[in-house]
This record gives C-alpha cells, sequence and structure tokens, in this order.
C-alpha cells in the first residue's frame, strides 16, 4: 500500500489517499476532510490505470455509484448513461487522484497530446458529466491539462508515478518528513 496527501489550496482541504493492488486491480480508498463536509471514495481501476468503479459518500448524505463496464458502457446509481460513451477515465473536481489516471494510461511520450473524454463528477453535486480534456507532455514530469469546452488549463506537476505533486491554484502533496 502506498498513501498520498494533497492540499487543497482553495478550500484547505486534506485528502488522504491509500492505493494498493487487489485481486489483479488497483484500488484506491480516500478521504477529503473539506471542513464542513467530508467526502469518502473507493475507487477501482484494471492493472493499466482503466477506470472501473466508483463508491463516493459524503457526511451530508450525499452519495454516487459510478462504473463503467468491459464493453465501455458507464453506470450511475443503476441508470445507464449513454452520453459518457466516449469517456475513458472519471475525473473528480474535488482530487487530483484523478489526473494520474489518463496520464499512466495514456503513457504519452515527451511532446506528446491527448485529446480525451472523463465521467466529471462535481464535487458539491455529485452530478456526473462529459468533459472532454487535452493532456500534454512537456518532459519527464511536467503536462499540460486543457479543458477542451472552455479556457481552463494548467501545467502540472508529477512524480515518477504520475501522482500530482504540484497543480498550481488548486493541489499541492504534501510530503511527510521524517
Amino acid at each position: 500500500m502506498t498513501t498520498y496527501r494533497w492540499r487543497g489550496l482553495g478550500s484547505g482541504g486534506v485528502e488522504h489517499l491509500d492505493l494498493l493492488p487487489r485481486d489483479g486491480r488497483l484500488r484506491a480508498r480516500s478521504v477529503v476532510d473539506l471542513g464542513p463536509v467530508r467526502l469518502e471514495y473507493a475507487m477501482e481501476l484494471g492493472t493499466d490505470w482503466t477506470f472501473r468503479a466508483l463508491r463516493l459518500r459524503s457526511s451530508d448524505g450525499h452519495q454516487l455509484d459510478l462504473s463503467r463496464d468491459d464493453d465501455g458502457a458507464w453506470w450511475v446509481d443503476g441508470a445507464a448513461r449513454p452520453d459518457l460513451a466516449d469517456a475513458a477515465d472519471v475525473d473528480l473536481s474535488f482530487s487530483p487522484f484523478t489526473n494520474t489516471l489518463p496520464i499512466r494510461r495514456l503513457d504519452l511520450a515527451v511532446g506528446a497530446a491527448a485529446d480525451i473524454v472523463t465521467a466529471y463528477v462535481d464535487g458539491d453535486t455529485f452530478e456526473v458529466s462529459p468533459d472532454p480534456q487535452r493532456y500534454t507532455r512537456l518532459d519527464t514530469g511536467r503536462y499540460v491539462y486543457e479543458s477542451r469546452d472552455g479556457d481552463f488549463h494548467r501545467e502540472i506537476s508529477v512524480d515518477d508515478d504520475g501522482m500530482v505533486v504540484d497543480y498550481p491554484g488548486l493541489f499541492s502533496r504534501i510530503v511527510d518528513e521524517g
């Protein structure tokens, strides 16, 4: 098991994530403390970092079950979501961890870019919508993330495992000393 922690630069919240291999898959378990609200999620990924399932719960009663089957069909709380058919990854608005999924899955060469669609989960409403994005690899530890349906973009720094170290204005990794 490997543990990661991030601080939300705007929210002041803290995410504590444990990542472990399990039964031929990867499993992430996370607690995100946002002050008045606490979010907990469990996510399953293939060993190739392909999204499989998410169970998200909040301390104020919201819940979400999101999954993608072997044929690429998406399900939200048990209901089919054909509008997500082009999505390959999930993007949680409150977590930098989900940037790692396309970074690891795509394994871009330096200088290469890829356009993707994610199933974007709004952390306030738990609504899920398709979100077109682009990742460009600048060098071994830097990527540019761009929203393809807006003007948002950031240069993200990652470690050797593709985990976010710095997401300017949004998240910063907490490194335990000692």
